[in-house]
C-alpha cells in the first residue's frame, strides 16, 4: 500500500520501508477474554494499548478484523469460551485461567489510575455472573460467585419489557421508580419511626399486583434487585475477611448509571471504599495480554 508521503507499508512483515529505509515495527500482541456475552480485547500496537469489545456472536468478524490488522499476532487467552477461540483461531494461543487474568489485569489497572492499595481488597466482577476475588499483595482467591448479574439484567429484562436490547433497558431503567414495585420499608411503618433507612427494600417486587407500573419502574426494580444482592453478599465477603475497600469491575456496569450509582451509594451507607475502574470490563483481556 502506497500514501501520499510515499511510504509503503507491509503489515504481513510487521515492516515499514520509507525512501529504501526500514524500521521494524513491535509485534502486536493481545489478550481476549472471550466471555458468556462479549469478547473483549485489549492490544498493544507500538507502545500504544486499546480496548475493544465485540457481542459474542460476533467473534468471526471481531477476530477478522484483528487478523487481518496483525496476521503475526502474539495472543493469550482466557474466560469461559476460550478454549472455542483458540481451536478456531489461535491454536498456538496461550490460555491465561480467567482468575488470574482478572485480578492482574484489574491489579493494573489500579496503578495506571493512581490507585494504590495497600491493604487487603476485594474485587467484585460484575459480568453475566459476579464473581467476588481477594487480593492480598500478589496472592488473590476466588471467594464467592453469584448467578445474580448482567445475565440477569438482560434476560429478566426481556421477560419484563418485551424489549431485547441493553441499551434500551439502562435508559428504561435510569427512568423508573423502584417505589413502584418494590415494597419499601417506609412503605410498612408509614411514618419516620422505621429502624432502619425508609427507602430500603422490604420484598422485591411485592407491588406487582396491587399498584401501577410501566417497563421503566420494572427494570428500575430490576437494577436495584441485582444491586441489593451484590451489596449483601459483598458486605458479608468484607466483614469475614475484614476488608474495607471494594473494587467494582465488570462489563454489566458499563453505560448502566443506575445500577452503578445504586452500588455505590449501598457501599457508602455500609462505610465501604468503593472504586470503579475506568476500563474494568477489560481486566480480563488486559490480564491475559500481560502473559503474552
Amino acid at each position: 500500500m502506497t500514501t501520499k508521503a510515499g511510504k509503503i507499508k507491509d503489515m504481513s512483515k510487521r515492516t515499514i520501508y520509507i525512501f529504501g529505509g526500514v524500521i521494524e515495527l513491535q509485534q502486536v500482541k493481545a489478550g481476549i477474554d472471550a466471555g458468556g456475552t462479549l469478547l473483549k480485547i485489549a492490544y498493544q500496537e507500538n507502545g500504544a494499548k486499546h480496548y475493544r469489545k465485540y457481542p459474542i456472536g460476533e467473534m468471526e468478524s471481531a477476530i477478522s478484523w484483528l487478523k487481518m490488522m496483525a496476521p503475526d499476532l502474539g495472543v493469550a487467552l482466557t474466560g469461559g469460551k476460550a478454549h472455542i477461540v483458540q481451536q478456531k483461531f489461535f491454536p498456538d494461543g496461550l490460555m491465561v485461567p480467567e482468575f488470574q487474568a482478572t485480578c492482574e489485569g484489574a491489579r493494573l489497572l489500579l496503578l495506571e489510575e493512581g490507585k494504590k492499595l495497600d491493604a487487603p481488597f476485594i474485587i467484585v466482577n460484575v459480568g453475566t455472573g459476579t464473581s467476588w476475588h481477594l487480593v492480598n499483595g500478589e496472592k488473590y482467591e476466588r471467594i464467592l460467585g453469584s448467578g445474580m448479574g448482567g445475565g440477569t439484567f438482560m434476560g429478566l429484562g426481556a421477560l419484563l419489557t418485551n424489549e431485547a436490547n441493553y441499551e434500551k433497558f439502562t435508559e428504561l431503567a435510569a427512568s423508573g421508580q423502584k417505589g413502584n414495585l418494590d415494597l419499601l420499608v417506609k412503605d410498612i411503618y408509614e411514618s419516620d419511626q422505621a429502624p432502619i433507612n425508609g427507602d430500603l427494600t422490604a420484598a422485591n417486587f411485592a407491588k406487582g399486583l396491587s399498584v401501577k407500573h410501566s417497563p421503566a419502574d420494572r427494570m428500575a426494580a430490576l437494577a436495584n434487585m441485582i444491586a441489593e444482592t451484590i451489596m449483601l453478599l459483598t458486605l458479608q465477603a468484607a466483614a469475614i475477611h475484614k476488608v474495607k475497600e471494594v473494587v467494582f469491575i465488570g462489563s454489566s456496569l458499563i453505560d448502566n448509571p443506575l445500577l452503578k450509582g445504586t452500588l455505590n451509594n449501598y457501599m457508602t451507607m455500609l462505610s465501604l471504599d468503593a472504586i470503579f475502574l475506568k476500563n474494568g470490563e477489560y481486566c480480563g483481556a488486559l490480564g491475559a495480554f500481560l502473559s503474552v
